[in-house]
């Protein structure tokens, strides 16, 4: 069975490299210096939350039922689906008001982190 959270986390990462090269190369002289400040915010979050996802792929290989890892890792994705991509579209089209979805992302990498420290709880020492 192929580890679609380790997919997903490197496709994360991947695209988070690529969108933090379009930022400091393409952008760095079109977007106001808050602007760029919140881009970069968008890329800082999808990078860390990759990692993240990558150590919930790496837990789900020794507890592959686990569904609090199923589900941290599904809220992860969903975290930097809407946190990451509502800050991307924000500063990309100068539009306010998709700043209304950046908290749900928000929530929702908390709900994962918080589901990954119980996981870790109910681990034999």
């Amino acid at each position: 069975m192929p580890s679609v959270f380790l997919f997903l986390a490197a496709l994360s990462a991947f695209t988070g490299v690529g969108m933090g090269a379009f930022g400091a190369h393409a952008l760095k002289t079109v977007l106001t210096p808050e602007l760029l400040a919140v881009y970069k915010t968008g890329v800082a979050y999808q990078m860390w939350h990759a990692l993240g996802l990558f150590g919930i792929a790496v837990a789900r290989h020794h507890a592959p039922d686990s569904r609090l890892l199923k589900w941290a890792g599904w809220l992860m994705v969903i975290g930097i689906l809407l946190f990451s991509g509502s800050l991307y579209l924000l500063t990309l089209l100068d539009t306010k008001e998709l700043g209304m979805i950046t908290p749900f992302g928000g929530m929702a990498f908390l709900i994962a982190w918080l589901l990954l420290a119980i996981f870790a709880l109910k681990q034999p020492a």
